[in-house]
């Protein structure tokens, strides 16, 4: 190398576990907006119906929902409307499954592209949480479609209140919560790729552990190995958050209470500083083992 020649950039490993570049991150912001909208067109590229898949996905569950939960088991909906119930679960809990599984597979799904060209690889998390907002807001506006149809009916006992304020920050801490475990999770995977499936079946168990298809207030009085599932349920990060919503956009059940919310916060915080540590420490030397 001469002397007038210089490097204009170099890479090096960063030392600290939690260190975050925000200068170059925002440096970064334009491949940023090209990968969400790639995440985005791709999904449902060379698909006959494209984005309405959207749409028709979860009406299809709605509708097995009301067939099994509300028609076979016979499961109440606190006196909601069965699809105006279900969509208000499955809205938020398919923005947070969907951004976890994508999440974890951060590592092992993009080692091509990491292996070929450089950019914080925190992006890549933080593009599967935002590309998944278009989905998950889709899914919200059939959510107010269909409650208009049944206040028109003049059949809607549904009567949302000042808790609905909380949206914004609700699809926050969803969105933390899914960046957290998911940073861990593709930190774990990348070398123990049998971990993979092991957490694919947790996340199936945890749909089941979380109220969705039925109320919260069912598990009161429900004993399992001498605690009342009531109580076991909400230290579920993921409950305080759900209940919170469905209370606000509905008025069914009852608000969980402020500290229970508090507490998913602070695990949402705990959880995105973990992922961090590990996702940095595991991005170092993850191109040898994946």
């Amino acid at each position: 190398m001469s002397e007038n020649q210089k490097w204009t950039t170099i890479i090096k490993p960063k030392d600290k576990a939690l260190a975050i570049d925000f200068k170059e991150l925002w440096q970064y912001r334009d491949l940023f907006t090209v990968m969400v909208k790639r995440n985005i067109t791709v999904q449902y590229k060379q698909t006959v119906l494209g984005p309405l898949w959207f749409i028709i996905q979860p009406i299809m569950t709605i509708f097995m929902y009301m067939v099994v939960f509300g028609g076979i088991a016979g499961i109440g909906t606190d006196g909601i409307p069965k699809p105006l119930f279900y969509l208000s679960g499955t809205a938020m809990w398919h923005y947070f499954s969907d951004c976890l599984g994508k999440t974890s597979g951060t590592f092992r799904g993009n080692s091509g592209l990491f292996s070929k060209v450089y950019f914080p690889r925190i992006i890549t998390p933080l593009v599967n949480v935002t590309s998944n907002l278009l989905r998950f807001f889709i899914q919200i506006g059939l959510f107010i479609a269909i409650y208009i149809f049944y206040y028109v009916k003049g059949d809607c006992p549904a009567s949302p209140n000042w808790y609905l304020l909380l949206f914004p920050i609700l699809v926050l801490m969803m969105a933390g919560l899914a960046l957290g475990f998911g940073m861990v999770i593709t930190s774990m995977t990348t070398k123990y790729r049998d971990l993979g499936i092991l957490f694919g079946f947790v996340t199936s168990l945890w749909m089941y552990a979380t109220p969705i298809v039925y109320p919260l207030s069912l598990a009161k009085g429900k004993v399992a190995a001498g605690i009342e599932l009531y109580n076991i349920m909400r230290f579920n990060p993921v409950t305080p958050v759900l209940e919170t919503f469905k209370y606000g956009a509905l008025g069914a059940g009852e608000f969980i209470g402020w500290e229970w919310l508090g507490y998913s916060f602070c695990f949402m915080i705990l959880m995105i500083f973990f992922g961090l540590i590990v996702f940095n420490k595991t991005q170092k030397s993850f191109l040898d083992t994946v």
